[in-house]
Order: structure tokens, then C-alpha cells, then sequence
């Protein structure tokens, strides 16, 4: 079976269809190709900066109509039990991938989107065409590919992408609870070898999820064991962790995160949100910077298609405008990864922090971006 495309896009996550929507927007023929149904839950922190929610209003996807919460004061603690508390400087929302996901999808599809149920296996590039083949033996031709299947796939191997051929030492761990948990709060807590954010979403639910150090991970026998003798020595996460009850069967586990750049675009492909690179989960803004490169990727495309700009200068814009909107972010995400992994260290510059205390929105601005405009 045969189809044909203007755009196709690789994975159906939150850059995926935020691009999906914006190019349909434009008038141009998209066709998403997506392994997993529709709704699935997803590890990921599910708190979003308010610097993407004027863009998301602007493809008339509104998350607030989808019960978010709003987030207004970030707390973090240490180890040691010390614990510092700000207001967010742009503030956020809380909700879950299971809802935001499907619902973008059901608005592409409704707008008359394709989306096809598959796996990709080859792409190739020839003579300003793309060719994709997939697991079920479909060819697809389209005039431009975007990639966005996520943190790493088989598709990197082909493509020889650089970071796919080193290991890390990272697990990330999420699941949904029930209990109390403050609306407006979205709490930092660091933990041996790792740390874990905690915020409200829709319905009441309260998402947790926490990165750690796989090596120290697996010297416990389970989850369950390691969050008691690790997690729970942070007198804040014991608490939290004590008074609520799972609301999953078992908690998403998700392994070999390679955080920083990526590349922007390999093998002519355009690559978007975690695909392009991954920022650390303590940055509170991976989210908000999937949906930002999905926004940066849909106009220089939509230039692109109308015939303002070339291939070589489409590609070279978006690795320039990708690198100058995330760049720094990323750097800064790994510096304070490497400072909260150290105990002692962090203890130092949380201290700082309180002699100091606008120090903490500072550094959170350094992690996030301005709010997003949009050019009608």
C-alpha cells in the first residue's frame, strides 16, 4: 500500500502533533505515523511553563479546558531534609500525557489529519523526496520528514546519530497517586543518586516521577524497595510517598535517557522534542520545549513549502534557531544535575539559595524561555 504526503511525521507524542496541528493549520497535507494508540500514559514529569500556553491557545488546543492545574510555586528540598520555596516566575500547568496526547490527537484527526498506526523501518532520501517503508510493509513518499518518535529508537542506529552508541546511567520511574497534595505546588526533592518532581494534574491525581541513578537502582530488589530505603530518606518524599495510594498497577519505568543535544536534523529528517534533545527532568521544561521546537520547525517548514526559503537554508535555520532557544537551557540542566548528584554540594548551594533567595528564579529563568508569540 501506497500513500503519499506533503509532511510526515515520526511519532505522535506532544512535538509530533503540536507540529502536525500548526502545518495542517498552514495548509499543507500531514500524515502522522504513531506505534502506540491513543490514550497512553507516558513517564514524564507532566508540568508545563505557561511560556508555551499563548501558542497551544493559538492552534486552538487550550489546555485549561482539559482540567489542568495551575502551578504557581515550585518547592525543592535536598537530601539532608533542607528545603527552599518561590513562586515560579512565569508559573505553569499540571496534566497528565494521557489526556494532553489524545486530545491533540482526536483535534488533528478531526481537522481531517491522517494518522497511521505503525512502525517505520527504513527512511531514505533521494532527489528532494523521502521514502519511508514500514513494518507492515506500507511506502510512504513525502517532500519533508520530521522526526519525533522520542528519547531513542532504531532509527537513530540507521541514521549513526552520535549519542545512540554511548549508555547511560539514568532510570526514570513515574506513576499517578491519590492523596493530598497542594493545586498550586510543584515540589524538587533530591534523593541519592537522583530526584523527583511531584505536582498535581487533572481529576485530583498527583504524578510523580523521579530519575536515578540505575547503578545505585539496582543494587534493590524492586521499586518498591528502592523508593523506601533511597526516596524515603528525604524526610519530604517519605511524607508524600506515605500518604498517597497508587493509582497505577505498576509504576512506568523508562531507561537509557541521553540528556543535552542531540542534532537538530539528520539525514535531511527535522528532528523535534526529545529527538532532538533531552533536557533534565529537574529543569521542570521538557514539555515546554517539545512544544516550542515543534513551533520553531512548523513556520521555517511553512516558509519552506511556499518557496521562500531552500532545503540547505531550512535545515540550516532550524539547527541555528533550534541551538539558540535551547542550547543554554541544556547546559544548565546538566550543570545542576551534576550539582544535585552530590550531596554535600547541594547542600552548599541550597544554602546559598536561602541567604540569597531571589538566586532560585534566576536560575530557574535560565531554564525556561519567554512567552511564545505567534505571527498570524
Amino acid at each position: 500500500m501506497h500513500f503519499e504526503t506533503d509532511i510526515l511525521i515520526i511519532g505522535g507524542g506532544l512535538a509530533g502533533l503540536t507540529a502536525a496541528l500548526h502545518l495542517q493549520q498552514a495548509g499543507l497535507d500531514v500524515t502522522v505515523i504513531e506505534k502506540a494508540t491513543y490514550p497512553h500514559h507516558k513517564v514524564c514529569g507532566e508540568y508545563i511553563s505557561n511560556e508555551v500556553l499563548p501558542y497551544l491557545q493559538w492552534l486552538d488546543a487550550d489546555p485549561t479546558k482539559l482540567g489542568a492545574t495551575n502551578i504557581t510555586e515550585l518547592q525543592f528540598s535536598t537530601h539532608s531534609g533542607k528545603s527552599i520555596s518561590t513562586r515560579l516566575p512565569l508559573g505553569g500547568f499540571g496534566l497528565s500525557r494521557y489526556t494532553l496526547d489524545n486530545f491533540l490527537y482526536e483535534k488533528f484527526l478531526g481537522s481531517g489529519g491522517t494518522v497511521i498506526h505503525d512502525t517505520v523501518s527504513a527512511v531514505q532520501y533521494e532527489r528532494e523526496q523521502f521514502s519511508i517503508a514500514t513494518l507492515t510493509e506500507k511506502q510512504i513518499s513525502a517532500r519533508q520528514v520530521i522526526g519525533s518518535y522520542g528519547k531513542r529508537s532504531a532509527i537513530d542506529l540507521k541514521l549513526k546519530r552520535t549519542f545512540i552508541q554511548h549508555k547511560s546511567p539514568f532510570l526514570a520511574v513515574k506513576a499517578h497517586y491519590s492523596g493530598e497534595f497542594r493545586e498550586d505546588l510543584v515540589g524538587l526533592h533530591n534523593f541519592r543518586g537522583g530526584y523527583c518532581g511531584v505536582s498535581k494534574i487533572e481529576d485530583e491525581k498527583i504524578n510523580i516521577c523521579y530519575l536515578a541513578d540505575y547503578r545505585t537502582f539496582k543494587k534493590h530488589r524492586n521499586i518498591n524497595t528502592y523508593q523506601e530505603q533511597v526516596l524515603y530518606r528525604n524526610k519530604y518524599l517519605k511524607n508524600i510517598f506515605e500518604n498517597t495510594t497508587p493509582l497505577f498497577e505498576s509504576p512506568l519505568t523508562v531507561s537509557q535517557l541521553a540528556f543535552g543535544a542531540k542534532t537538530a536534523v539528520a539525514g535531511h529528517i527535522l528532528m523535534v522534542g526529545d529527538t532532538a534533545g533531552l533536557i533534565h527532568p529537574l529543569c521542570g521544561n521538557g514539555m515546554g520545549m517539545a512544544i516550542h521546537s515543534a513551533k520553531i520547525c512548523a513556520e521555517l517548514l511553512t516558509g519552506f513549502f511556499r518557496g521562500t526559503i531552500s532545503r540547505p537554508v531550512l535545515e540550516k535555520l532550524y539547527t541555528s534557531s533550534w541551538n539558540k532557544q535551547f542550547g543554554s537551557r541544556l547546559r544548565m540542566g546538566n550543570l545542576l544535575s551534576s550539582i544535585l548528584r552530590r550531596e554535600s554540594l547541594a547542600d552548599i548551594v541550597l544554602g546559598g539559595m536561602v541567604r540569597i533567595p531571589s538566586s532560585l528564579p534566576l536560575i530557574i529563568r535560565k531554564t525556561h524561555g519567554e512567552i511564545l508569540t505567534v505571527n498570524n
